[in-house]
């Protein structure tokens, strides 16, 4: 790849870290970095392949780089954040510059390198053990149950979400469960005149429980399991178990199974191939 087109605007975003008086080197640096992005795009994001536009890409898109940097290469935290920061200074120039209409890793910031591990899968094979152990609150089994079928934490908590579980699906242990909850939550339903799955447990106006508030009941509960219960990352090591254990399903079957259209697919698959390797 020439000098001129290692990555998209490279001529115009290398011109404005001059006039930001950037040594060098440093400018060779963004251009290895940002080489390397792109490179990697061209070859397993099937969106960026496309089209190669870079106003389509996407926070996820950015973040599928990000965890093979640590999965694959893994790179230590110090470069890590190192390479974060150009990346997330050429999008801030290309959106300020309104050569894009979004800007995609506003919303990414540097973590600890443990952080950005692949998440353990292990829990979804302990999960009757889980379900049946009444040291842990019985909001933070239901988030694992429901996250455990493939619903998101913005799911589960938005009203009207019971409509849509279907508990006839559930195996033994699981409706084992939903019975223990059901004598947990319908008091509660009826004293906040809801019958949503989260509710609580005081009378204060909005009766339905936030993922702040939520993360009250998760957060002493890390201690007891082991491992963290943030909720976007156990989902993300449900479907990744899900994709590892059914290699043969085709995309419309996993696409049905999970709820996940065709680009969100693509990108967890790309992430089953990282876990793999």
């Amino acid at each position: 790849m020439s000098h001129a087109n290692a990555y998209p605007y490279q001529e115009v975003f290398e011109r404005y870290l001059n006039r930001q008086e950037l040594a060098q080197p440093t400018i060779a640096e963004y251009r290895s970095v940002l080489a390397d992005l792109f490179n990697f795009l061209s070859n397993f994001n099937a969106g960026y392949q496309a089209d190669h536009r870079v106003a389509t890409l996407l926070d996820r898109d950015v973040e599928q780089y990000l965890a093979m940097l640590v999965n694959q290469r893994q790179v230590t935290n110090g470069t890590y954040n190192k390479m974060l920061s150009h990346i997330n200074i050429y999008f801030k120039y290309l959106f300020t510059h309104d050569l894009i209409t979004h800007y995609p890793t506003l919303t990414l910031k540097g973590k600890s390198h443990d952080d950005l591990k692949t998440p353990t899968t292990k829990w979804l094979h302990l999960m009757p053990a889980i379900l049946a152990n009444q040291q842990l609150a019985i909001y933070t089994r239901l988030t694992m149950l429901l996250t455990s079928h493939y619903y998101t934490i913005s799911e589960f908590l938005t009203p009207g979400f019971y409509q849509q579980l279907h508990p006839r699906n559930f195996n033994p242990d699981e409706r084992t469960f939903w019975q223990d909850y059901q004598q947990f939550i319908t008091p509660l339903q009826a004293r906040q005149h809801s019958q949503d799955l989260f509710l609580k447990q005081r009378l204060d106006g909005d009766p339905h429980l936030t993922a702040a508030g939520l993360h009250k009941y998760l957060k002493p509960d890390e201690k007891l399991l082991g491992f963290a219960l943030t909720p976007t990352r156990l989902y993300q090591s449900a479907i990744l178990d899900y994709l590892l254990q059914h290699p043969k399903l085709s995309d419309q079957q996993l696409s049905d199974k999970l709820r996940l259209d065709p680009q969100s697919l693509n990108y967890y698959r790309q992430l089953a191939m990282q876990y793999q390797g």
